[in-house]
């Protein structure tokens, strides 16, 4: 299938290079996350560096960046919608029963 199909690309983050197998379609998405954490580990190193290590620069970053992800994961819950959408459903097939 031709969406299966990848493509090998190399993206940049931070200090290292990575060669990676993405669909077409996607390789937008991991050139932006690379560039995004590149960028955050950056602003956390610019304050950092010297003080603590490259590996707690690091988990900075990424605590960061699961914060975010977290933050968004919330925002899009439709859970509570989803819930109120089958009561009221339930009550108007009440409501028509009755009829």
């Amino acid at each position: 299938m031709a969406e299966d199909t990848k493509q090998h690309i190399r993206i940049h983050v931070y200090d290292q290079d990575f060669d990676i197998a993405v669909r077409p379609q996607d390789e937008p998405l991991y050139r932006r996350a690379a560039k995004f954490i590149t960028e955050r580990y950056n602003k956390y190193a610019e304050m950092f560096k010297g003080h603590k290590s490259d590996h707690t620069i690091a988990l900075m970053t990424l605590i960061d960046i699961a914060l975010l992800y977290e933050m968004e994961v919330d925002k899009n819950d439709v859970e509570p919608y989803n819930n109120t959408l089958k009561r009221l459903i339930l009550e108007i097939d009440k409501a028509l029963e009755g009829k």
